[in-house]
């Protein structure tokens, strides 16, 4: 039994991670007070703890170095943050223009290599300046770092592997840090070559291959952004007092960061590349790692105003917590009295939370939002990678449970203790930026009074009701009491709220709230409301994620109320062949809705939906190029008719699908091969050429250019049930998928065109659209208030034309709409 119980390798609440290998707890990992970054977010004085707080979210990883480093093999060698981090010439891309090619924040105080560094392994990283202060973080008798594996352990070189400090070093790029890689042992530095490592695929795609540092990545990696209010003249070369903490990383092009041979042919024929190429700049699928098999990119969030986004969480949305909800730290865990010790009453359960996510699942308290994020990025990896097969699927998920992260990992205990101090942060430095205060930005409030006025009307009666935290009392007959509209009776008040919104009666006090001078200060104009997606209209993909349902992974940080609330109904989609409307009806349990976003900033934060779709991409980020951004989206936003068209089907669908660009395929590189199948491979290849390519890597494909890219990402690998019926018709439903397929491409000329391999996937579209987890393509739709096309209702369903119809605004309603969102 023992043997057996061995065999079947580590198992979920059973795992240490590294620190508590090296008899490390939380304790033994203070947080850092050094006012490095005082520069930043406008140089505002803050108290230590508030320091703390921003060097944690700036350069506080948290051990994840070793989940970035399993990503290599995840993807294939597709994604290798090591390159990412270099300047190696055969790469095309360095240091000097990785503004425009990654979006990614250079750190100042650093230039480009201009050749192998000999004391970093013959690797081609960024060069501290001489004439900068040392970065106090990478003080390693301050703060050691964890001694396990290789590290402090001799090279066979007369060298000796570095332990270095548990914040790593700087890397050049803002929120990236570099870690000795504990597996890099004499043996591995043996093997080690740096040009190869950069030049020859048949090296650097070896499985085995261990490199000599990992990186690790904290949140600012993916929220800390040029200053809309203080941008730099040349983004490639930010000081510090350029960058603000909270803007979010809007610039990013993940799928090159993802892809490190993006910009050369190979790379754009790998599938995984068409896959990442849906995400636009400033955008990422946050479930990509511990995936749901539903592609859905969503924006790397602005964090603003977190005093009034917490003053909303305590008026509105009162959630319960039940079970593994409730280890989720909260202030009172830390403070015993005072305002922040009144958004948790013990006694109930009932926790007043901000809705983080898109999807609104992030909903037991802003603490366990912030520790959740550190999870996702790789914290206590360990445990996290036992509970799904990462990126690829296929494999039941189970809940990460935070009392075996509280028990087993030093540095979730670490983590848990910082993000108090994370808070405060927010709460006094991701104030607004104001077009007004940015350089040159009165020049792009020349409107008269007069429209501007007219403007805050049109917004009262048709914006507010989901974009301003300041409001009319609602009548008490409407029973809209917090604590009863949570959960089953979220849908039922909601639909009354609205109905409310459509009258005078709101309407008349609404704008007068608007039209005060104040109605900006203290505002997050947002309502954090759940929308549901039969009003909301837009791509489905984001309310459809199963990720924080009841026995999910993030099971432990969603309300109980989150997991109660009721379905939307039934929504209408578009056959991604045809163009034809589908009914489809929308699950329970936490899905069909979206959470508002607060429009703080908007001026600055183009394009929009929740994934950039709507609008634009501009590469700089200057006050002009925001603005011009700006006007484009907030264009396409209110006259719909303006937003891209699909390439294939036009005006048959009401936006654009995400299409392949060209033909590519699923390669997985000799290298990734597992061990049991490398034998077979040349007979594979004899007997499936469509599957085994002659280089004896596996090939799945082709898939022609102009496909589809969800059809296949969103492909429901397995039953989701424990039905038995519901189990064996998903079995029937893959093997017919399998069959066709295999059919199809093996009877496919060999000189086949891109249309007719897509003819072959048109003979697939009904196994296909049966498994999918989303089956909508449309990805810019919706949000249509105040438009001609909400109250277009012919085909709609009924759960559709439930929330009846809207005024249409004029195009002089527009224009002056737009001349106060400005202001924002």
């Amino acid at each position: 039994m023992l043997l057996a119980a061995c065999s079947r390798g580590p198992q979920p609440g059973a795992v240490l991670d590294e620190a508590k290998l090296a008899g490390r707890d939380g304790k033994s990992f203070p947080h850092a007070a050094e006012d490095y970054f005082h520069d930043m977010d406008g140089a505002l004085v803050l108290s230590p703890q508030e320091v703390a707080g921003r060097n944690m979210w700036i350069v506080w990883t948290g051990g994840n170095d070793r989940l970035w480093d399993h990503m290599t093999d995840f993807t294939f060698g597709a994604f290798d943050l090591l390159k990412s981090i270099s300047s190696h010439p055969s790469q095309g891309y360095s240091r000097a223009n990785r503004w425009e090619y990654l979006g990614l924040v250079n750190e100042p105080c650093f230039g480009k290599a201009s050749g192998p560094d000999k004391a970093r392994h013959g690797l081609w990283l960024d060069v501290r300046s001489k004439d900068c202060a040392p970065d106090p973080f990478e003080d390693a008798t301050k703060y050691p770092g964890v001694a396990i594996g290789a590290r402090g352990k001799p090279l066979g070189d007369g060298s000796t592997l570095p332990v270095g400090s548990y914040y790593g070093e700087a890397t050049g790029i803002v929120g990236l840090r570099l870690f000795p890689n504990p597996a890099f042992d004499e043996k591995a530095a043996k093997a080690w070559d740096a040009e190869k490592y950069y030049t020859d695929p048949q090296y650097y795609n070896r499985q085995d291959l261990v490199r000599p540092y990992r990186v690790g990545m904290s949140c600012g990696f993916c929220h800390v952004g040029p200053s809309p209010v203080n941008p730099p003249s040349d983004p490639n070369a930010p000081a510090f007092a350029n960058l603000s903490s909270s803007v979010g990383a809007q610039y990013m092009w993940v799928d090159r960061l993802f892809i490190h041979n993006a910009n050369k042919p190979e790379g754009q024929k790998n599938y995984m590349y068409q896959l990442a190429h849906s995400f636009r700049p400033g955008a990422m699928d946050t479930s990509l790692i511990s995936t749901d098999n539903i592609n859905n990119p969503r924006t790397m969030n602005a964090v603003y105003d977190f005093m009034a986004r917490m003053g909303t969480a305590k008026q509105l949305w009162h959630e319960k917590l039940s079970g593994g909800e409730l280890d989720n730290k909260q202030f009172n865990d830390y403070i015993a009295s005072g305002p922040l010790s009144e958004f948790f009453d013990k006694a109930s359960g009932t926790v007043r939370t901000p809705h983080v996510l898109k999807d609104g699942a992030d909903s037991v308290g802003l603490l366990g939002a912030l520790n959740r994020v550190y999870l996702n990025i790789g914290l206590f990896s360990e445990e996290w990678l036992l509970h799904f097969n990462a990126v690829v699927g296929g494999k039941t998920v189970t809940p990460i449970r935070i009392a075996d992260a509280q028990k087993n990992s030093g540095y979730w205990q670490a983590t848990e203790a910082g993000t108090p101090n994370t808070a405060l942060f927010f709460l006094k430095a991701a104030q607004p930026d104001r077009l007004k205060d940015a350089p040159g930005g009165n020049t792009f409030l020349a409107e008269d009074a007069t429209t501007v006025e007219r403007g805050k009307a049109v917004f009262a009666d048709t914006c507010a009701r989901c974009h301003s935290s300041k409001a009319p009392t609602p009548p008490p007959d409407l029973g809209l009491e917090p604590q009863k509209c949570a959960g089953v009776g979220y849908l039922a008040c909601f639909k009354r709220y609205w109905g409310w919104t459509q009258t005078e009666a709101y309407k008349s006090p609404m704008r007068q709230i608007v039209l005060a001078p104040d109605f900006l200060q203290g505002n997050y104009l947002s309502t954090e409301a759940r929308i549901p997606s039969t009003l909301l209209r837009t791509n489905v993909c984001s309310p459809l994620a199963t990720n924080a349902l009841g026995g999910n992974i993030w099971d432990n940080f969603s309300s109980s109320s989150y997991k109660q609330l009721p379905s939307v109904g039934t929504v209408t989609l578009n056959d991604p062949f045809t163009g034809a409307l589908l009914p489809y009806t929308m699950p329970a349990g936490g899905r069909g809705y979206t959470r508002v976003p607060s429009l703080i900033g908007l001026w600055s934060t183009g394009p929009y939906l929740l994934n950039n779709t709507v609008g634009p991409f501009e590469s700089s980020p200057s006050v002009a190029s925001r603005m011009k951004v700006f006007d484009a989206s907030i264009e396409q936003m209110l006259w719909p008719e303006k937003r891209e068209r699909d390439a294939e089907l036009g005006d048959k669908l009401p936006g654009t699908i995400d299409r392949t660009t060209q033909r590519s395929e699923v390669v997985v590189p000799a290298g990734y091969v597992p061990d049991a199948l490398q034998p077979l491979q040349g007979t594979l290849h004899r007997w499936l050429p469509w599957l085994v390519g002659a280089g004896e890597d596996i090939t799945l494909g082709p898939i022609p250019k102009g496909m589809p890219v969800n059809l296949i990402a969103n492909l429901k690998l397995r039953a989701e049930s424990d039905d038995v019926g519901d189990k064996l018709a998903h079995v029937r439903n893959v093997g017919e998928l399998v069959l066709k397929l295999k059919a199809d491409l093996a009877t496919a000329p060999k000189d086949a065109s891109d249309q007719e391999l897509r003819a072959k996937f048109a003979n697939l579209r009904e196994p296909m659209l049966r498994l999918s987890k989303c089956p909508d393509f449309v990805v810019n739709r919706g949000h249509y208030f105040g438009t001609a096309e909400f109250n277009q209702q012919e085909g709609l369903s009924a759960d559709e034309k439930a929330f009846g119809t809207e005024p249409v605004l004029s195009d002089d309603d527009k224009r002056a709409l737009i001349a106060f969102l400005k202001t924002f």
